[in-house]
């Protein structure tokens, strides 16, 4: 099986050192940023290119690991061929490759990807589509070599699977940056708040979200509200508390 990845920033990169680690064979690697191309064919041992029309025609499979803006781009610049077309995006629709191949489908992880932070791709789900019932079972085979959990689901459902993935991992990422700029105003160290936020994310394995809440949100406690909001300076950040507490309190009287 010969695989060429189509992009290389973090996604492409942990997938197809996975797909590497699995036995796979990655044959090059394209990205219009010559630099980025070669660091990940150097790690996987094979070839790249900085031009679409150079990249081969005989491999299995086409992975586009890009920026959602640049698949439409990418996709009629890559030369014809036999192989089966695949994107790793969480919103695009699997008709994307439409009228441009007659093998195609989607190949998703849902996890988050960092330089520098390996992942255990053997846990991460894997959620795949293809255009015909022949290459739905090729990947669920394919993705079964990089992980145990394997599900196939549709591009509509899948759009919801993603939206639900931003609310549950870069939206608190992004809380945790707040949390951050607060206490590097008032010279106090971000490594307090670890075993707090290790604790956050390891009750919801055992609770469900709302069982797992807590903080003066859930009473409304005004007196304690406020007087937080007063120690913010920003008024985006005093606005976002408001709205979150809101809801938080709402959820909770839904009980």
């Amino acid at each position: 099986m010969k695989v060429v990845f189509i992009g290389s920033g973090n996604l492409a990169t942990h997938l197809s050192l996975a797909m590497k680690g699995a036995g796979i064979e990655v044959v090059q690697v394209y990205s219009q940023t010559e630099s980025h191309a070669s660091l990940l064919a150097n790690k996987l041992s094979c070839s790249y290119t900085t031009e679409p029309e150079f990249i081969v025609v005989d491999a299995d499979v086409y992975i586009f690991s890009v920026k959602d803006s640049a698949l439409l781009d990418l996709i009629h610049k890559i030369p014809q061929n036999k192989g089966l077309w695949l994107h790793t995006a969480g919103s695009v629709p699997m008709g994307v490759f439409e009228g441009y191949n007659d093998r195609y489908g989607v190949l998703y992880p849902l996890q988050t990807f960092s330089k520098n932070r390996d992942i255990d791709f053997s846990i991460v789900p894997v959620f795949i589509e293809s255009n015909s019932a022949g290459d739905e079972a090729y990947l669920l085979s394919f993705a079964g070599k990089l992980t145990r959990q394997v599900i196939s689901l549709s591009s509509e459902k899948r759009k919801h699977l993603h939206l639900a993935a931003v609310w549950a991992c870069n939206f608190t990422n992004h809380m945790y940056l707040m949390a951050s700029k607060i206490l590097q105003e008032q010279s106090l160290s971000e490594a307090f708040l670890l075993p707090l936020i290790d604790e956050t994310a390891a009750k919801v394995h055992q609770l469900s979200a709302r069982e797992a809440q807590t903080g003066p949100a859930i009473r409304y406690d005004e007196n304690i509200i406020e007087k937080h909001i007063e120690l913010l300076s920003d008024p985006n950040m005093k606005e976002l508390y408001r709205l979150i507490s809101r809801n938080i309190h709402k959820e909770s009287s839904n009980e």
